[in-house]
């Protein structure tokens, strides 16, 4: 059995999304259903619509970064009650019996975690995301949303927010390191957020010097332009940890340069295009190139609190469902500050 709620899809990769509805299953016995009040519009939903990183089956409603309350529990839920304050982020379901899962990494399920859009569920259906009115979820996949963080905020903490905290806290991101957040976009602002209340010293790399009075204010220590050839230069063999947050080629070497003994270059954006590397660029200092997908679902929780407790939240925009296919052309022009989020009453 289905239920159909109303939300926004797209018919092919070159289409709009517009208005429609989309079916949820009924709740089981460890559902939750949600009431969604807010989603978040991450550049992977732009990607995915429009068929770039694979085909898609098409109607795709998008979204993983949802936040809404607790409407129905089943009957062997234990975790939430209706009324509760909760989130959604990029994954809905996983084996849970591999030994990532077991060890609390369901974002690399062995078998393939289950994302919350664009994928095929345990019913064969495939799965749509949050630019809608409602969803029904497993209650392991639930997150519970401090009341101390702003609800129409709250959102895009669950992919653009658990995306910097996993890798900063994975590499001990802490008083004393020395970090470079590369782009100032969705993910660069959270990446700085976090890791300045995690202690470090902060320094953002962006193309240009447009946003660095957004960036210092967010908690940037240093600022620098990586048009100008002198910023390689000058800060050569410098940071403990690069956090890379663009979804677009770069001059590896260049940035590799900059890590010094055992640093480490941490990718989390994801263009579509291969990045080539040189290896003797890692024989140099003992560097490391690594990639880092989302957290599993105890350290999203864990960042969600983090937030709560270091008052840490995104800068939003709050738009109504009819401007998504405009947020999505401003988004690809890099005019956001710095998400935007829909009102999910407006669907």
């Amino acid at each position: 059995m289905t239920t159909t709620v109303r939300a926004y899809a797209a018919a092919s990769a070159t289409e709009p999304l517009k208005p429609t509805q989309i079916e949820r299953r009924d709740v089981g016995p460890r559902d939750v259903r949600i009431d969604i009040a807010y989603a978040g519009i991450c550049h992977s939903d732009i990607h995915t619509i429009r068929g770039e990183w694979g085909e898609q089956v098409y109607p795709l409603t998008v979204g993983h970064e949802i936040v809404g309350t607790v409407a129905e529990v089943g009957s062997e839920v234990t975790r939430y009650a209706v009324g509760d304050r909760v989130g959604v982020g990029c994954m809905v379901n996983s084996c849970r019996e591999c030994e990532n899962c077991l060890a609390g990494f369901e974002q690399y399920c062995l078998e393939g975690n289950i994302q919350t859009y664009a994928a095929v569920d345990r019913d064969g259906s495939i799965t749509q995301g949050g630019y809608a009115q409602g969803i029904v979820v497993d209650e392991h996949f639930v997150l519970r949303v401090p009341e101390s963080i702003p609800y129409d905020k709250a959102a895009p903490l669950l992919c653009a927010g658990i995306t910097t905290y996993s890798p900063l806290r994975h590499w001990n991101v802490g008083p004393g390191s020395k970090v470079a957040i590369v782009g100032l976009g969705g993910l660069g602002h959270m990446g700085v957020k976090i890791a300045h209340a995690l202690g470090a010293e902060v320094t953002v790399l962006s193309q240009s010097l447009r946003k660095k009075d957004d960036g210092l204010a967010l908690g940037a220590n240093h600022y620098y332009a990586t048009s100008d050839r002198e910023t390689f230069a000058s800060l050569r063999n410098t940071f403990d940890v690069i956090l890379n947050t663009v979804s677009a080629p770069l001059d590896l070497k260049q940035y590799l340069s900059l890590l010094k003994l055992d640093g480490t270059m941490v990718n989390v954006g994801a263009p579509p295009e291969p990045l080539p590397i040189q290896v003797f660029t890692l024989f140099a200092n003992r560097r490391s190139f690594a990639g880092s997908s989302i957290g599993g679902i105890r350290e999203t929780q864990e960042m969600l609190d983090f937030c709560a407790e270091h008052g840490i939240a995104p800068e939003t925009e709050l738009i109504e469902a009819s401007a998504i296919n405009e947020a999505y052309e401003r988004v690809l022009a890099s005019d956001v500050r710095y998400r935007f989020v829909i009102d999910a009453a407006t669907i």
